[in-house]
């Protein structure tokens, strides 16, 4: 398979379908709580799916529509719903097909968010879950036939940058006819699962896809369903199957959208939908140039760094995932690196060091971010927790932006002669 992105081929695709060619060419913001319906016999359509027209905009309004339709197609998707952040596109997912007594399966790092949502929330409503390494295939495929019901993994671990095997676990989740959703946040147009067998790919569409952090929202992809042998027609599925004989080929997103979306209400507003097309417009040509940044920067700071202080990302040969980044991500694997200090008082005296850099929770953003992982995200971990998702207690992560890289890493080696 060729995985090699044609940024040429996005930079088309997006400024095309963002903009429109007759009228307003920037996107409309419909900000309307409510539609009103021609009739009755409309309302009635609408409401049973047979009609494509505004409900309510708490299920979604032409602004979010707009904007999952250009996903749907960067994605290779056959559909998508926005919502109002990339945990609420992984609750919305988890809570439309999950119920007391399931289990999910977790491989590799995550971010802290997600760690939390699956081991402390959902465990709540009764939903267990099993947490592996990316290589434990041996565990992966136990858990498969024990009938598991949803597989999940990050494109990139997020801060490990521990990195799977993606296509590996997609072919064996569809071997034993499985659910598997992947966060692709770090990796929008680096990857694109859903053609690669995947059912579900989620973002946070605050990072990478919008890249100005003015805009929070998050986003889940669909791939089209077979109403005649598709795996959620598999026995372990039986309380959607009503949903996908009347939908058919649509069938993921009427699952969300009545058994989630409706009553938890995790809904992207238009003002938000509209800043992130805002940002799409430029994604690739972000994409492109951050990628190559981040080895640059990761090269340098390796051999530059003091003694002490260690920089990780897959594109070092010093990586334990070098070998999959090559064969695996030739055009990058997303904007973060890490560096560890140590101790938690060096991440700091390096932290305030930097003048360039901005320290906050967010990644993918135009400008460089840094943040402290054990004291903020994962302060609430426990130290096991935090060893199993790659968190030390010097780690600091790192969000490479838009500036000149030698100007970011000059940065860093300048904060670090402080220690």
């Amino acid at each position: 398979m060729n995985n090699k992105t044609d940024f040429n081929h996005f930079n088309t695709l997006l400024v095309q379908n963002v903009g429109s060619k007759v009228g307003p060419i920037a996107p409309t913001i419909t900000p309307s709580a409510a539609f009103g319906y021609e009739d009755a016999e409309q309302a009635e359509g609408i409401f049973s799916a047979q009609v494509n027209k505004p409900l309510y905009a708490r299920v979604g309004n032409p602004t979010n529509a707009k904007l999952e339709s250009i996903v749907a197609k960067v994605e290779g998707g056959f559909g998508a719903i926005a919502t109002s952040s990339g945990m609420g596109a992984i609750s919305m997912v988890c809570t439309a097909f999950l119920s007391a007594g399931d289990e999910i399966l977790c491989i590799g790092g995550f971010f802290g968010g997600t760690y939390s949502l699956v081991n402390e929330t959902l465990s709540r409503f009764g939903v267990s879950n099993s947490f592996c390494e990316v290589n434990d295939f041996t565990h992966i495929e136990n858990k498969l036939k024990s009938g598991v019901k949803m597989v999940l993994f990050e494109s990139v671990g997020n801060p490990s940058l521990t990195l799977p095997d993606v296509q590996g676990i997609i072919d064996l989740c569809n071997q034993y006819d499985t659910l598997v959703m992947i966060d692709n946040t770090a990796t929008p147009l680096l990857l694109r699962p859903l053609e690669m067998g995947a059912d579900i790919v989620v973002h946070s569409s605050t990072k990478n896809m919008s890249g100005h952090s003015a805009a929070l929202g998050g986003i889940a992809v669909f791939r089209e369903v077979d109403p005649q042998d598709d795996k959620l027609l598999h026995e372990k599925y039986a309380d959607v199957h009503k949903i996908v004989k009347k939908m058919g080929k649509k069938a993921f997103i009427p699952i969300c959208k009545k058994r989630a979306i409706r009553d938890y209400g995790m809904t992207a507003n238009a003002f938000g939908s509209f800043m992130t097309m805002i940002g799409l417009e430029t994604l690739s040509l972000r994409v492109e140039r951050v990628n190559k940044s981040v080895e640059t920067i990761a090269n340098q700071l390796e051999q530059k760094l003091p003694k002490g202080v260690t920089v990780n990302h897959p594109c070092l040969v010093s990586s334990p995932d070098n070998a999959r980044y090559l064969s695996d991500f030739p055009d990058g694997c997303g904007p973060l690196l890490t560096l560890d200090c140590g101790t938690k008082e060096n991440a700091f005296k390096l932290l305030n060091a930097l003048i360039l850099v901005t320290q906050t929770a967010n990644i993918g953003d135009n400008r460089t971010l840094a943040l402290h992982m054990q004291s903020t995200i994962y302060s609430d971990f426990d130290a096991e927790t935090r060893k199993f998702l790659g968190v030390t207690d010097g780690l600091i992560r790192v969000s490479i932006g838009l500036e000149d890289p030698t100007v970011i890493a000059e940065d860093f080696l300048e904060a670090a002669q402080e220690l």
